[in-house]
């Protein structure tokens, strides 16, 4: 069997052609090839109708935004908006916990303080823009004259950015919000909170690993709410080789607002990733 292609080009239209021979008689076989960007059609598969045609044409629904190829762009249009409005911010830390958390609580409390302690040394503080302790760390920073980050997310039930707030950006998508908490931050501040909060610390701990970022602290505040995760961390998945020696040292375990704020200061000092 012998192939020979052939290129025909008409207008702005490339036709490819594929010759095949296929026995000693020469018989002919044509597969006709049809081009749209990276994309190639063939016999059935080919449309009747180009992209700029239909660009052009008057739309009868807008049931196209909702595709996935314009959903791309909007993906694209938040990682945009978020590094621009972010690039500029210099040192920062993200600090995840409960959005469930009340203003009476004790960790409402230990996140104030965090939020505070990092601004009085001019680290800015990234958070959720929920509220519970994402609010009180927002609320530490804003009255403490720093910087106060909020990312906030397109949920089913409308959920406000935060009063204390002074910079915040909405995203719809998690993974582009996840991306903005890890770029710009030097180290991660973790209270007790739920699956989101799970999902933001394993999230971050995975990245290390894999030497997708570069090594950062991760403080856990809260030896009760946490004390058990750490020690399964360590006695099952290490002892069963999940993980590898010195994976779980990636995060740091303290009950202090104070603590978590000095072990994370002092391991990003002098380093910027």
């Amino acid at each position: 069997m012998v192939a020979i292609s052939q290129h025909y080009v008409k207008g702005a239209v490339h036709w490819h052609f594929l010759r095949i021979v296929c026995d000693p008689i020469n018989m002919r076989k044509f597969i006709r090839t049809h081009k749209s960007g990276p994309v190639s059609f063939r016999g059935s598969m080919i449309p009747e109708e180009t992209h700029a045609y239909r660009l052009l044409q008057e739309q009868s629904d807008v049931d196209w935004v909702h595709a996935d190829p314009w959903r791309v762009m909007r993906i694209q249009s938040e990682f945009v908006e978020g590094f621009g409005a972010l690039c500029n911010v210099g040192p920062a830390v993200s600090v995840f916990g409960s959005a469930r958390t009340s203003p009476e609580s004790p960790i409402y409390d230990m996140a104030y303080r965090v939020g505070r302690s990092l601004a009085q040394q001019d680290i800015a503080v990234i958070t959720g823009g929920g509220p519970g302790v994402m609010e009180a760390a927002n609320k530490g920073a804003c009255e403490a004259g720093g910087v106060s980050i909020g990312l906030g997310i397109e949920l089913p039930h409308e959920q406000e950015m935060n009063s204390y707030v002074n910079m915040g950006v909405h995203f719809r998508y998690f993974f582009v919000r996840k991306t903005m908490f890890v770029k710009y931050a030097q180290g991660f501040i973790v209270l007790p909170g739920g699956f989101g909060t799970m999902d933001e610390l394993f999230e971050a701990v995975t990245l290390v690993q894999t030497h997708k970022i570069n090594r950062f602290p991760v403080a856990l505040i809260g030896k009760d709410y946490y004390g058990g995760l750490y020690s399964w961390i360590k006695d099952v998945m290490l002892e069963s080789g999940n993980i590898s020696e010195g994976d779980e040292k990636t995060l740091y375990l303290c009950d202090s607002a104070e603590e978590a704020v000095e072990y994370v200061c002092a391991s990003t000092r002098h380093k910027r990733f």
